[in-house]
């Protein structure tokens, strides 16, 4: 005779959801936004329904947004090649695009949440997140001069949070340090703690146009065999004054969302990155998958897995679903 009749508690739709351990809401995202100059927009080829925004037009992209609950974005650049040089000074111009972008939001959205980013590749002539050398050697501690200028620049600009995504060492507490002594103490810093060489970036490099010119990414992002080696990263991060700290990319990486949740004391956040967000769209626009069902079941992954909070480019249409 069973005892333990486990299937009792999945009988009904409203027992399912009485007994669900994990919940999708819409206020667990950041929806990444791209961002160019002019009143137009420009679907990326790569990512059917995404789009570069106009910085002319991007209210009605952020309207709608708002209406359907998004609280939070991180805006990314898609910067004019002419404008880039390997120092990206571009990215401290006070008239430019980005920064233009984030005191555009907050000026008419001060209640939504800016994270910007803070890394070299948008401007760089190099496609690198950190300055290059003459024998391609990726200089640390010369990058953290310039991020740090960036930083501020953000903040001045109305970033609530900057997001460091360069991997470069000692970058949170450079910026730390950088901010507060600009008197930006409240600015927070989500670090992108443990961020891959992924082959999974793609897309989002087509939509800025920003892959490297010449060699790889192996050097300061991490290897995708290493677990323990994130644990190293969170560990410094957060000593080094991390207000929230993420995992990049995604789906791939699940066990390393579940490792920093264990043991971080702050918020974790995870990447939904630009190639998971390519294979379910080319894989339901081929008929082979229900495009909603593995969207979802591929979220709520990443939420069982111990993310508080997800980056992805499909924020509006769960937020959309969410709302049936």
């Amino acid at each position: 005779m069973l005892i333990h009749r486990t299937r009792r508690n999945r009988t009904s739709p409203f027992l399912r959801d009485l007994v669900r351990e994990n919940h999708l809401r819409v206020e667990d995202f950041i929806l990444p936004v791209f961002i160019m100059e002019g009143s137009e927009k420009q679907e990326i080829p790569s990512m059917p329904g995404v789009y570069r925004h106009g910085l002319d037009q991007l209210s009605g992209f952020l309207d709608e947004a708002m209406k359907l609950g998004i609280r939070a974005v991180a805006p990314f650049p898609a910067i004019d090649e002419a404008l880039k040089n390997s120092r990206g000074t571009e990215s401290t111009n006070s008239d430019g695009l980005y920064l233009r972008a984030i005191r555009t939001i907050k000026e008419k959205y001060p209640e939504l949440i800016v994270f910007s980013d803070v890394a070299l590749d948008p401007y760089s002539s190099d496609g690198h997140d950190g300055i290059v050398s003459s024998t391609g050697e990726i200089l640390n501690d010369e990058t953290l001069e310039i991020l740090g200028e960036m930083a501020i620049a953000q903040a001045q600009a109305g970033a609530d949070f900057v997001a460091p995504s360069d991997m470069m060492d000692g970058r949170v507490e450079f910026l730390r340090d950088a901010l507060d002594g600009e008197g930006f103490t409240g600015t927070g810093i989500l670090s992108y703690c443990a961020k891959y060489a992924s082959s999974f970036y793609g897309p989002f490099r087509d939509a800025l146009q920003s892959a490297p010119k010449s060699g790889d990414k192996k050097t300061y992002q991490m290897d995708p065999a290493n677990v323990r080696e994130a644990l190293r990263e969170y560990e410094l991060d957060f000593q080094e004054g991390a207000d929230m700290v993420m995992v990049k990319p995604g789906l791939p990486y699940l066990d390393v969302v579940r490792a920093l949740a264990e043991v971080s004391d702050v918020p974790v956040a995870v990447y939904n990155v630009s190639g998971e967000y390519a294979m379910l769209k080319a894989a339901a626009n081929a008929g082979w998958l229900d495009y909603r069902s593995v969207v979802l079941e591929s979220l709520l992954g990443m939420k069982r897995a111990g993310a508080n909070i997800i980056l992805s480019y499909h924020a509006m249409e769960v937020a959309r679903w969410l709302q049936d």
